[in-house]
C-alpha cells in the first residue's frame, strides 16, 4: 500500500499534539505527580450524576433533535442572558454540540474558505491552528507576551489583519496561560473587528472560574458584536463534565443553520443522556460550581507563590486553572526543562512550546489537583530548582 498516495497530505501534515505527544511519556507511570492535562479533579456533582442516571433508568436512550432538546436550548438560553447578559432565540440561534470541540469545526468550516486567515493570539490552546488548516485556511497567531498578562494587545491585532483576514478567535480566560481581557481590552478588539469587518469566534469554557472579583464580560455582549460573533461555551470546566462531552454554539441563525447542516450529517446530536444532564447542570448546578470555583481559587495562590519563591516567575492568572511560570533564568529550553523535571522530580508540566512558538521559556502548569499534591509538586519542583542552580 502506498501510503503516501492514500493518506491526505492535509492531515499528514498537521503536527501531534505538544499535549499529548508528551503525556504518553507519563502513561502508566503511578509515581509521577501530573500537572498536565486540563481536567478537572473533582467528580460530576451529585445532583447532575443523578439527572444522567435518571435519564437511563426511564430508558431515554433515543436520538434527540439535531438541534437538540428544546429542553436544553430554553435552558442554555436562559443561562447565557443571565451570566454572559447576551439573549439568543432557543429555537434558531443556540446549537447544542459534542463539546465545545465540535462547535469550533463546525463554525470554522462553514466560515472559512481555502486561503482565508484566521487570526488567533499566542500562546494558544493546541487545536486552534489545526481546525484552521483542516478547513484549508491559513492560522494567523498574533503573539502575546508577559507585558501584557498575556492578554491581546490590540494595535498588534490590527497590524496582523490583511485583506485576506475573516476570523479572529478568542479564548479568555485563556488556556494555557490563565490571562483575561480587561474591558477596555475588549472594546478596542471590537472596534477593530468592526471597523475590518471580521467575524469573531469566543472560546469562553472558562469564564466562570474567574478569580479577580470582576464580572465577566464576553465581546458578544458589545455593542454592535452579538451579529459578528459565535459564543462558544460548554460544561466540562465549570461543572466538572469533561466526560458528558457536550457544548453549545450561540450565534446568529445564518451561521447556526449552516452548521446545522455538518452537525445533521456528522454527530447528529449530543447523547440524550448529556443533554438531561445538562439541563440540571443549568438549573441546579451553579453552588456546587461556586464550591469548585473557590477551591481553584485557594490553589491557584498557593501554587503561583510557591513558584515565585522558587524562582520560576509567574503572573497571577485571572481565571482558568492554569500557570504560566517562567523558567527562563535556568538557561534551559522549556522542552529541556520540562523532560528533566519529570525524569529528575517525578512532576510532568507541560512545555510552553507546545502552545506556539512564542510559549518558550514557559511551562503550563495545570493546578486541578488536589491541593495535597499540589504541595508535594512544588516540595519537589523547589528541590528541582536548587539542583539546577547549583549546576
Amino acid at each position: 500500500m502506498d501510503w503516501n498516495r492514500i493518506l491526505s497530505k492535509q492531515v499528514v501534515e498537521l503536527p501531534k499534539s505538544g499535549i499529548r505527544e508528551f503525556f504518553d511519556l507519563v502513561t502508566g507511570s503511578k509515581d509521577i505527580i501530573s500537572l498536565g492535562v486540563g481536567e478537572p479533579d473533582f467528580v460530576t456533582p451529585w445532583n447532575i450524576r443523578e439527572a444522567a442516571i435518571s435519564s437511563l433508568e426511564k430508558g431515554r436512550t433515543t436520538y434527540t433533535s439535531n438541534y437538540g432538546l428544546e429542553s436544553l436550548r430554553r435552558a442554555i438560553a436562559t443561562y447565557v442572558e443571565d451570566f454572559f447578559h447576551v439573549s439568543y432565540s432557543p429555537v434558531n440561534e443556540i446549537l447544542p454540540t459534542v463539546g465545545v470541540s465540535e462547535a469550533i469545526d463546525l463554525a470554522l468550516r462553514c466560515l472559512v474558505n481555502p486561503g482565508d486567515e484566521v487570526l488567533y493570539h499566542e500562546p494558544a490552546y493546541v487545536s486552534y491552528a489545526p481546525s484552521v488548516q483542516l478547513c484549508y485556511g491559513t492560522p494567523k497567531a498574533v503573539e502575546t507576551s508577559i507585558d501584557d498578562l498575556f492578554a491581546l494587545n490590540p494595535a498588534k491585532l490590527e497590524a496582523a489583519i490583511t485583506p485576506r483576514t475573516k476570523v479572529l478567535m478568542l479564548n479568555f480566560p485563556t488556556n494555557p496561560t490563565g490571562s483575561i481581557a480587561p474591558l477596555e481590552t475588549l472594546e478596542a478588539i471590537a472596534k477593530i473587528c468592526i471597523k475590518h469587518d471580521l467575524f469573531v469566534l469566543t472560546d469562553e469554557i472558562y469564564s466562570e472560574l474567574r478569580y479577580d472579583g470582576e464580572e465577566h464580560t464576553s465581546i458578544a455582549s458589545l455593542p454592535g458584536m452579538k451579529e459578528r460573533t459565535l459564543l462558544l461555551h460548554g460544561f466540562s470546566k465549570a461543572f466538572a463534565m469533561t466526560g458528558f462531552r457536550l457544548g453549545y454554539a450561540c450565534g446568529p441563525s445564518e451561521l447556526i443553520d449552516q452548521m446545522m447542516k455538518i452537525h445533521s450529517y456528522t454527530m447528529i446530536c449530543p447523547t440524550i443522556t448529556s443533554q438531561e444532564a445538562g439541563i440540571e447542570a443549568l438549573q441546579n448546578g451553579v453552588p456546587a460550581m461556586l464550591e469548585m470555583r473557590d477551591s481553584y481559587h485557594r490553589r491557584r495562590d498557593y501554587i503561583v507563590g510557591r513558584f515565585n519563591e522558587m524562582g520560576m516567575d509567574c503572573h497571577l492568572p485571572g481565571g482558568a486553572f492554569y500557570t504560566f511560570p517562567s523558567i527562563k533564568r535556568f538557561g534551559l529550553s522549556s522542552k529541556d526543562f520540562a523532560m528533566r523535571l519529570l525524569k529528575e522530580a517525578k512532576v510532568a508540566a507541560v512545555p510552553g512550546t507546545a502552545f506556539g512558538a512564542c510559549g518558550e521559556g514557559y511551562l503550563r502548569c495545570c493546578y486541578a489537583t488536589s491541593m495535597q499534591l499540589l504541595i508535594e509538586a512544588c516540595d519537589k519542583m523547589a528541590k528541582f530548582c536548587d539542583s539546577l542552580r547549583a549546576e
